[in-house]
């Protein structure tokens, strides 16, 4: 009997060269992928990234005017509010047909790309639930991405998910805008509430660098708690213990900055609803006035 041979992988093409297109092809490459192309806009910053990434991973770097997009896959990673132009763009460039073209938007459905899917394409939104900064290396190992579309197209990108280390993730296109949210709130909110934090470190005459080498042993701590257990028995402070005087104090010492007294009381609220505590009637009325 012959031995059984590979299955070759499919040639990608992405479009953009943002951080996270810059993640992807890198991963990809690492992967084994070929990148056919990468295609950016035509300005000079545009140019140079997608210059240096093409280098990077052995890619053509092209404007998107001179893209060919022959590749079994065309990876779109734009912003969100360029999508719907660059597939309108793009679907008059060539036979879509038994090709596959996707987004990385968290909150757009697939259909966004309906011009492709109207040339022949099979269309999905394939989204990682990671952040994505140039100060940090991709690592895209246990990361889920959330996947919503055509049936041929997500059969083949699970495969591609997977071989990223990623973890694929099916999803409604119904619930695209609550899970955008909810990926809000598990990395932007958090960088916002750690500058809050820093901003009340103002009051006590730390400056910023202080104030986060300060609260960097107790924010990882933090969160190693809740993932180690779960947020209810990570919780722990005034308002677990109910200690009203305390929170007064907080309260009181935070009408210097008006919108930091805001969180405090939002946070405070949800720390009430949600997590255990005590008094909290008096605390209650207390965040209310």
């Amino acid at each position: 009997m012959p031995p059984r041979r590979e299955k070759a992988l499919p040639d990608i093409a992405i479009i953009g060269a943002g951080t996270l297109a810059t993640a992807l092809a890198v991963d990809l490459h690492r992967a084994g992928y070929n990148i056919a192309e990468i295609a950016s806009r035509d300005n000079p910053q545009s140019r140079r990234r997608v210059d240096v990434l093409a280098k990077r991973v052995g890619a053509r770097g092209v404007t998107l005017s001179q893209a060919e997009l022959a590749a079994r896959i065309t990876w779109i990673c734009v912003p969100d509010d360029a999508i719907s132009g660059v597939a309108q763009q793009v679907a008059a460039m060539g036979n879509w047909h038994r090709k596959i073209v996707l987004h990385s938007s968290g909150a757009l459905v697939s259909g966004i790309l309906a011009a492709m899917k109207a040339r022949g394409a099979a269309i999905a939104s394939v989204h990682p639930l990671m952040t994505f900064v140039s100060a940090s290396d991709s690592n895209l190992n246990g990361v889920p991405f959330a996947m919503e579309g055509d049936a041929k197209a997500l059969s083949v990108l699970g495969a591609v998910v997977r071989s990223l280390g990623g973890k694929p993730l099916r999803i409604g296109a119904e619930s695209k805008a609550a899970y955008h949210a909810f990926g809000f709130f598990s990395s932007p909110a958090l960088v916002a509430l750690i500058a809050a934090a820093q901003h009340v470190g103002k009051l006590a005459g730390f400056i910023e660098p202080r104030a986060r080498e300060l609260m960097e042993p107790i924010i990882r701590q933090t969160i190693d708690n809740c993932f180690r257990t779960d947020p209810g028995r990570a919780f722990s402070g005034p308002l677990r213990r109910g200690d009203v005087a305390t929170i007064r104090k907080h309260l009181d010492v935070l009408k210097q900055n008006p919108e930091l007294l805001d969180v405090y009381r939002s946070l405070g609220r949800i720390a009430l609803k949600y997590l255990p505590n005590a008094n909290s009637e008096e605390l209650r009325k207390l965040f209310s006035d």
